[in-house]
């Protein structure tokens, strides 16, 4: 028996899944230690649920996931509204090199899975799907990905996306601490602050209005119609695979750089961020809610040995590599820690990893100024064009 679940249907069991998985979230220790986002909760269990019905031959839950496209579309627009390069200037010298050595690890992680799928004779976008797609790009960037090349073909991208993405935040979770410690202890690195200093850059502290609200969607509906054309334009002109939400991000980045000029005031992030906030929720909850687990059960073991990979050199490179780079001193330390947090799996990750170690050892004004505006905003600068290049040369 098939239970077809409509639009409507869709969209209150994807909330629904959200609600539920945020208060598993608050009550497991662990799963707030690893800072597992709440829509993965939710969408894995009810994916956990579908595959066990399945299975068992009882009931097959179709879902009507037709939307899923459009709040996919409106995050990864607001992503791109946050891409304020005045925020450079901000970082100044450090933020450029640990901007550039994320450019640099998402080309590398794209390398090592394509190399290693080629090991295990699968395809290699399916080795893309362990690589910058869900390492550095998290849960968004694997649902949008993973569904971009499913409707190209590549059966159980998505689910591999998913998969490795939750074990990359574990993962980063995990090895972040340890990793500095070593440093600080080999180093003997001290702190240079008597207190710490976070700076939230872009902090506004007035109310959202309707007004203000209203006109940040004009500004994200205006660039989700622009981008989306745009890129349909270009892909037609040269064959190049853009999806339209990567279209709708450049075309944000651009408009927000291009209004910072004219009015520095207009764009609101407190309303840009509680979009995002929504949109990426109810986007993950769709996806995670949609995936077939019983596709993936062959390809867990390469899956798992390429994250492994992927976690030792992201190590081996923060360690070895990045912290020199970065000035071989506490705040380069502990700049490491966010890397190997959203390297492996997000911004929030990262902060997690940063919090553990300044609490025990020291602050670090440098450490809290950069990784969160490169690791939310300013990696996708780079990340997306090495992960559609990568597609286009392996379709």
């Amino acid at each position: 028996m098939t239970l077809a679940l409509n639009q409507v249907t869709t969209i209150f069991l994807a909330v629904a899944l959200l609600v539920l998985g945020t208060l598993i979230v608050r009550k497991a220790g662990f799963l707030q230690k690893f800072c597992i986002p709440a829509p993965v909760v939710g969408g894995l269990l009810f994916a956990i649920i579908a595959t066990i019905l399945k299975s068992t031959g009882l009931v097959e839950i179709s879902l009507d996931t037709s939307l899923q496209s459009l709040f996919m579309l409106t995050f990864f627009t607001t992503v791109g509204l946050g891409a304020s390069f005045k925020l450079i200037k901000l970082g100044g010298k450090l933020l450029v090199i640990y901007w550039i050595a994320c450019g640099f690890l998402a080309l590398a992680q794209n390398v090592i899975g394509v190399s290693m799928a080629s090991l295990f004779n699968i395809h290699p976008l399916i080795g893309m799907m362990a690589g910058a797609v869900s390492m550095e790009g998290g849960h968004g960037a694997a649902g949008a990905f993973g569904q971009t090349l499913e409707d190209m073909g590549i059966q159980s991208a998505l689910s591999v996306g998913i998969a490795a993405a939750t074990f990359g935040l574990v993962a980063g979770g995990l090895v972040g601490g340890p990793t500095v410690k070593y440093l600080i202890s080999k180093y003997n690195l001290k702190p240079t602050e008597t207190e710490e200093v976070v700076q939230n850059v872009e902090e506004n502290v007035q109310p959202i209005t309707s007004n203000t609200f209203f006109t940040q969607v004009l500004l994200i509906t205006f660039c989700m119609a622009v981008g989306t054309y745009l890129g349909g334009l270009f892909s037609d002109a040269t064959g190049f695979v853009l999806p339209g939400y990567v279209g709708a991000m450049f075309v944000a980045v651009i408009a927000r750089n291009i209004v910072d000029k004219v009015n520095p005031n207009a764009i609101d992030m407190k309303s840009i961020n509680l979009i995002s906030d929504v949109t990426l929720g109810i986007f993950l909850s769709m996806a995670l809610m949609s995936i077939k687990l019983w596709e993936v059960a062959d390809l867990a073991l390469p899956m798992l040995v390429i994250v492994f990979v992927q976690v030792v050199f992201i190590v081996l490179f923060g360690a070895f590599v990045l912290f020199r780079l970065l000035g071989k001193n506490y705040d380069a330390a502990v700049m490491v820690a966010g890397f190997t947090g959203h390297g492996l799996g997000a911004t929030p990750n990262a902060m997690a990893n940063m919090a553990a170690v300044t609490e025990r050892f020291g602050p670090s004004r440098k450490a809290y100024l950069v990784v969160p505006i490169v690791g939310a905003f300013l990696i996708d600068v780079f990340a997306m064009p090495i992960i559609i290049t990568t597609i286009n040369l392996f379709k």
